[in-house]
């Protein structure tokens, strides 16, 4: 599958070593205004080579756009943006292409398709995601519209992880830092271990948090269509995801349910809201009004310099040293991808309400 939504629906392609990466956006809505500048912002937070804990892979990132645009609106036609691939060094994976990279989708892909792209890892590779960017950048506009925002955040990296709730933390300071931490003291720590395990030639992983506020009430279609099995669904497309939860997830084994439950209250203005948010603003599948929260784990980046056993196409035992450029943390590049996904969701769930209005 390489479509995304229902109303809202993209489709992506290209491939890391290819010409170009794009989308094709169907079922956006005419008369949004596009806002180049924005796209281009959102394009470079994802980019690589952006700072010392990133992978040295420099590309522009500018995009074009094919269709769908006139007069700087969307038209409601097919809105096909585009990236060109302009600094691939593909003999950096001659070596791979008879070998299986442990931790990446080397051995499956030949499996399944019994042929594969070992150039950057072809369509499995994490620059598909620029993609995602280019179409969460356009419902990221709708939303706004609407009243609704998203930010997400490093909140953990290895072992080291942030001990207060997001309503404690002063999320401007996001982008004051390369590790996107909006605590200033542990992005510090976080940086530094980052930058120890590159020397090190191996890899971190940790986990993004992201906060979805103006969301009104009834996003989200039961039953299979409930609004965080689309999240989780979305969420853990992205490369190297390996775990998802909303409101207090996991955590929620630990309490009651007279801890766990949501009391509901009204103001004067009988506005109904609820006086915790442990169920992350969903309730039986359908947005309730309170901010939507949630955590997304991510693993290390499989590409490491350090020595590892593998087998080759023949099935022989040998071992592998993966050079090149790569990123010795991914995380602080997917806090953008983690918004794009999200936005896309909530983009589809808001124009699927509008068929009962």
């Amino acid at each position: 599958m390489n479509s995304f939504g229902e109303i809202f629906r993209i489709t992506t392609f290209g491939e890391s070593h290819g010409e170009a990466l794009g989308v094709v956006i169907d079922g956006c809505p005419p008369n949004i205004h596009f806002d180049f500048e924005f796209v281009k912002s959102e394009l470079k937070r994802r980019k690589p080579g952006q700072s010392n804990i990133s992978t040295s892979r420099i590309e522009d990132e500018t995009f074009e756009v094919l269709s769908g645009v006139f007069e700087g609106k969307t038209t409601g036609t097919p809105l096909t943006l585009m990236v060109r691939n302009h600094n691939q060094k593909s003999e950096d994976y001659d070596k791979l292409k008879d070998v299986f990279r442990p931790g990446h989708a080397d051995f499956t892909y030949q499996q399944k398709y019994g042929i594969r792209d070992y150039r950057g890892g072809g369509r499995q590779s994490a620059r598909e995601t620029v993609a995602r960017v280019l179409a969460g950048a356009v419902a990221k506009m709708y939303l706004k519209s609407q009243g609704i925002s998203i930010q997400a955040y490093v909140s953990q990296i290895y072992n080291i992880k942030l001990e207060k709730e997001y309503t404690e933390l002063d999320l401007n300071q996001i982008e004051s830092n390369i590790v996107r931490c909006p605590d200033p003291e542990k992005a510090k720590e976080m940086i530094a271990l980052i930058e120890q395990t590159k020397l090190e030639g191996d890899t971190l992983g940790g986990v993004i948090s992201c906060i979805c506020k103006g969301a009104s009430v009834g996003l989200g279609q039961p039953v299979f269509d409930k609004l965080h099995a689309q999240l989780g669904k979305a969420i853990l497309s992205i490369n190297a995801c390996k775990g998802f939860e909303i409101g207090n997830g996991f955590e929620s084994v630990n309490l009651k349910g007279s801890e766990n439950n949501d009391a509901f209250f009204a103001n004067d203005d009988k506005h109904i809201g609820t006086k915790t948010n442990h169920n992350g603003g969903v309730l039986g599948g359908i947005s309730n009004g309170m901010e939507i929260f949630f955590r997304a784990a991510f693993k290390p980046v499989s590409s490491i310099s350090k020595q590892q056993d593998t087998i080759n196409i023949s099935s022989e035992n040998t071992t592998i040293q993966i050079e090149g450029r790569h990123d010795p943390c991914a995380v602080p590049r997917a806090v953008p991808i983690v918004e794009a996904m999200t936005a896309l969701v909530l983009m589809d769930m808001l124009l699927r309400n509008k068929m009962y209005q």
